[in-house]
């Protein structure tokens, strides 16, 4: 007959208690910790190349991943194209699969250029939304506005878009919130206008929202400061991190420096890490500027 441990009374049990010897269990290895988000890789679509003053494209998550993360790339222009069209898709009630690009040409230009964009995608993620806001309408040339999560969520990701200018707005300042030890929780949208402009126009900004993510935290690196004509900067994860999304602001060029390049890293099948932020005066600018790089991350 079997004791309670199910080892027989004369077995390995009773032998290991007869010459004094402590039992001990022997524990399975612990599984690893889930991600906190899972399935993350990026997905590019890039538009034709031609010289039309007009290009759009979408970037699509595959079936049954979520967009958490945006990015763009604009290749050819050297700062002669502005995107004022940076959506997500989505709702307050329904998780984004995918995001679009539209860029306008600032100033006629003949040569041949496209718009690539980034979808960051991941595994469904609990409460994955997408929220939005809106600038007043008017004829201003500067406009701002502020996306906030729902109480109890977080912000993944952002974008934006501008109405009403068709390539005479330039955002300088896509900045989510949040520090190296605070998960964000809104994304600010700031624009000016590339040129003299006398129609009304209006900013949206739009935030990706969802309950909260492990480790979810900001982090911003700082270009150099002077007035040459590019400005780049990475914002790397720390280690043991992946990136979400991410952001960028440009400092003391008001509408003269035009963001054509808000890259992440990754691919089809790898996590991105970091994010680049590259911006060209649109026009001779003698002011110094810089350009901060915002990548949002969340414990691999």
């Amino acid at each position: 007959m079997s004791d309670q441990t199910g080892f027989r009374r004369n077995g390995t049990r009773g032998l290991a208690l007869a010459l004094g010897v402590a039992v001990v269990g022997v524990l399975a290895p612990a599984s690893p910790a889930s991600a906190a988000v899972p399935g993350l890789v990026r997905i590019s679509a890039t538009s034709a190349s031609n010289s039309s003053d007009f290009r759009s494209v979408t970037a699509t998550c595959p079936v049954g991943k979520v967009l958490v993360g945006t990015g763009y790339e604009i290749t050819g222009a050297t700062g002669e194209v502005v995107v004022d069209d940076f959506t997500p898709n989505g709702g307050t009630l329904t998780a984004p699969t995918a995001v679009t690009v539209g860029a306008y040409e600032a100033d006629a230009f003949a040569g041949n250029w496209t718009v690539t964009a980034y979808a960051i995608c991941a595994n469904p993620l609990a409460g994955l939304v997408r929220v939005s806001a809106l600038s007043p309408t008017d004829s201003n040339d500067f406009h701002s506005v502020t996306a906030a999560c729902p109480t109890g969520k977080v912000l993944t990701g952002a974008g934006f878009e501008l109405t009403g200018v068709t390539g005479e707005g330039v955002v300088d300042d896509f900045r989510p919130n949040g520090g190296t030890v605070n998960a964000p929780t809104a994304v600010t949208v700031g624009a000016y206008e590339a040129d003299s402009f006398v129609d009304n126009w209006t900013a949206a900004a739009y935030a990706i929202c969802a309950n909260p993510v492990a480790g979810l935290s900001r982090i911003t690196v700082l270009s150099a400061i002077d007035s040459g004509d590019f400005r780049s900067v990475v914002a790397a994860c720390p280690t043991g991190k992946v990136l979400t999304g991410g952001g960028f602001e440009v400092n003391g060029a008001t509408g003269e420096a035009v963001v054509d390049d808000f890259t992440p890293n990754g691919g089809v099948a790898t996590a991105p890490v970091l994010v680049v932020s590259g911006a060209y005066e649109e026009d001779p600018f003698a002011g110094n500027w810089d350009i901060r790089s915002f990548a949002i991350c969340a414990d691999r």
